[in-house]
């Protein structure tokens, strides 16, 4: 039989869309299995800080369909440290609170893994982040919305570029990964896109502007904030420079990306695994991550899922797939 008599839930890092309906889910699981749970507000700060509060029903009432957190998120200091983690173990114990659920990305799991290995403290997360750069789930929560949240942008944008004869270059998120850039790029048509695992440098976009159709309205480059060439602005003064009869425009979509109200399939996944995540707490898991693969939850360790991303998500396939479509 489980010990675990109280959840606290906490979300930490960047906020994604489906981090209210992980929540949700959470909550009324542990509610279904008669434990209680207990928010713990703005991430690890909050734990430093003992700022709980007690969580039923009522607190997450119609919250499935909000963008951001109610229980807020920070960055801490003082969990980095030996001496803060220690404090937040105790404040835990004396709430008599005997598991965590954390929701977040790679830096908010790699505390997590630290903090359940020194304390033997169980701790299952669940992949909260836009740019679904962790291995052991299909998809992150969050990661929906913000392509469907580009794709709508930039459709927005195009009507203005075929107006003009212009071409755009949009940034979007992604400083390590290019996962949100290859996604939206391929849905809305893009005619190159650039990100940091293609190595697609500035001169090969120009052979490529040289050598494509001259006969398109329009044109949209897409660019993860963390490829090669320094994002969308440094691209388009090489642009201005190697092409000037070109009308070059850049947009930095940025943190739209984050808000919004979260897709269905965010909402699903996250409602999905939040059950899973207490469900594997009662049977004994911890240190690991709950995702989807394949539509079947899987649990992987934190050490594996931080920054170990899966190769399917970007093969040469669909690198080929991107350039075969933007002929």
């Amino acid at each position: 039989m489980s010990t675990i008599k109280n959840i606290g839930i906490l979300t930490s890092g960047g906020d994604s869309p489906g981090m209210n309906a992980a929540i949700r889910a959470v909550v009324r699981a542990s509610l279904y299995h008669n434990l209680k749970v207990t928010g713990v507000m703005r991430g690890y700060e909050g734990l430093i800080q003992a700022d709980f509060m007690p969580m039923d029903g009522k607190s997450v009432a119609n919250i499935i369909q909000r963008g951001g957190t109610i229980l807020k998120t920070a960055r801490s200091d003082a969990f980095r440290t030996k001496e803060g983690r220690e404090l937040a173990y105790k404040n835990l114990v004396a709430s008599d609170i005997d598991a965590l659920v954390v929701i977040g990305g790679d830096g908010t799991f790699t505390g997590a893994d630290l903090f359940s290995r020194e304390f033997s403290f169980p701790v299952i997360g669940l992949p909260g982040t836009i740019d679904n750069d962790l291995a052991g789930t299909d998809f992150t929560i969050g990661y929906d919305t913000a392509i469907n949240t580009v794709v709508n942008a930039v459709d927005k944008i195009r009507d203005t570029a075929e107006s003009h004869d212009r071409l755009f270059i949009v940034e979007v998120m992604g400083r390590d990964s290019g996962l949100i850039a290859l996604r939206s790029g391929i849905g809305v048509g893009a005619e190159a896109i650039l990100i940091p695992e293609a190595k697609i440098g500035v001169e090969d976009l120009m052979k490529r502007l040289e050598h494509g159709r001259k006969d398109k309205a329009s044109k949209i480059i897409i660019v993860a904030e963390g490829d090669e060439a320094g994002g969308a602005y440094n691209v388009g003064e090489a642009l201005k420079t190697k092409f000037p009869k070109y009308d070059i425009r850049v947009s930095v979509l940025g943190h739209i990306q984050r808000g919004g109200k979260p897709s269905c399939m965010d909402r699903v996944l996250a409602s999905r695994l939040g059950v899973a995540a207490v469900e594997g707490l009662l049977e004994g898991k911890t240190d690991v991550m709950a995702g989807q693969v394949n539509k079947e939850i899987v649990f992987t360790p934190f050490s594996h899922a931080i920054k170990h991303i899966d190769a399917e998500k970007i093969t040469p396939t669909w690198l080929k797939l991107a350039e075969i479509l933007s002929l």
